[in-house]
């Protein structure tokens, strides 16, 4: 195939898994029962994921509790009562908060890339939650004795030691999640949050050569979550002139699920570099009607008539579970889709003639 595909990340957890998860917690199963239904889950999941034909797979997020917090995920300093992000439908999503110094990492993502290469036959890619997003864990009330200028430090080597052990242990690239960008805007019209949600990823991505950066990516979605999401409502437009500055090789864009997407689509025409890979999203993980491969074809066909081909891939618009918990989505349901992605980006090659 000529025209690069990829996934976004995560994939529905098996209920054995969500339960063992849940028994743990309350002291029902030892360790080593929670490690075998871990081990299981991961191989099931590169096992199908494989037999989607897909080039380039994950770990489907299995063992993360989330993609955002992950790396804090049992730590001593840390309480749950932090931001909420409410959802269209009403749910609500807690952040942690950050109660004390120091601020460091309890788990690097590459843990979960060593498990899965162990197993894969093709290319695994890792996702990282990103450096704005955790800039989210420090209170607005400060904290005693660690300045914000402090955490800001350890949060910036932090971020960038979880990307580079990813590109050391051999990812194929590194995604940053970065779904906190559209709502930035959302919560301040002024764009002045995003702006230094932009300026706090780039210090971090600055710390990388250009050649690195090249396979360092970036996705961008209104939230995905229990089939809803937290900024849908908010205007592409306003969110990717500043995406845009990021500097990353690799972009990872909702569009399947926007309503005009030949608006959105001359956008990113208009701002996209020469050098920039622009991964479109042509499956729309919420929906659980599942795309047919000639559906995902014209959307592609449709994508080609903005983005050079040269340039172009294609993708999911999220990931389909981000949260470890959510189970909106059935794991038949997602890989069924990768395979329609997959071989609806073939189609569209074929059309295409590349």
């Amino acid at each position: 195939m000529s025209i690069p595909t990829e996934p976004i990340g995560s994939i529905p957890r098996p209920q054995s898994l969500i339960d063992g998860i849940q028994a743990f917690k309350t002291g029902r199963i030892l360790q080593r029962e929670l490690d075998a239904l871990c081990h299981s889950a991961i191989l099931d999941t590169i096992r199908l994921f494989e037999a989607t034909g897909s080039p380039v797979i994950t770990d489907g997020e299995q063992t993360k509790p989330s993609f955002a917090t992950y790396p804090i995920d049992g730590l001593e300093n840390i309480a749950p009562d932090g931001i909420a992000i409410p959802f269209a439908d009403g749910h609500v999503r807690q952040l942690p908060r950050l109660m004390a110094m120091p601020f460091r990492y309890k788990t690097y993502a590459d843990e979960y890339l060593e498990v899965a290469k162990r197993y894969a036959h093709v290319p695994v890619k890792q996702a990282v939650i990103s450096a704005s997003a955790l800039s989210l864990l420090y209170p607005q009330s400060g904290i005693e004795g660690y300045s914000r200028d402090a955490f800001i430090a350890d949060l910036l080597r932090e971020n960038e030691a979880d990307i580079s052990r990813c590109l050391q242990r051999g990812a194929y690239n590194v995604q940053i999640d970065f779904t906190e960008g559209r709502l930035a805007v959302k919560l301040d019209p002024t764009l002045q949050l995003l702006k230094s949600f932009i300026d706090l990823n780039n210090r971090v991505l600055e710390r990388f050569p250009k050649e690195e950066r090249k396979r360092i990516g970036v996705h961008t979605c209104p939230g995905g979550d229990r089939d809803s999401t937290h900024s849908a409502d908010v205007d592409y437009a306003e969110l990717l002139p500043s995406l845009f500055e990021l500097r990353v090789g690799n972009f990872y864009i909702q569009l399947a699920s926007e309503s005009d997407r030949a608006r959105v689509l001359r956008i990113i025409k208009d701002l996209a570099g020469t050098e920039q890979r622009i991964f479109i999203g042509v499956i729309d993980p919420i929906n659980p009607r599942v795309e047919t491969p000639e559906e995902v074809r014209d959307r592609v066909l449709e994508v080609a008539e903005y983005i050079p081909l040269s340039q172009l891939g294609t993708t999911d618009d999220c990931g389909f579970s981000p949260f470890g918990d959510d189970t909106s989505t059935g794991r038949e349901t997602a890989f069924e889709k990768i395979r329609a992605r997959v071989s609806g980006t073939a189609l569209a090659a074929k059309v295409l003639r590349v």
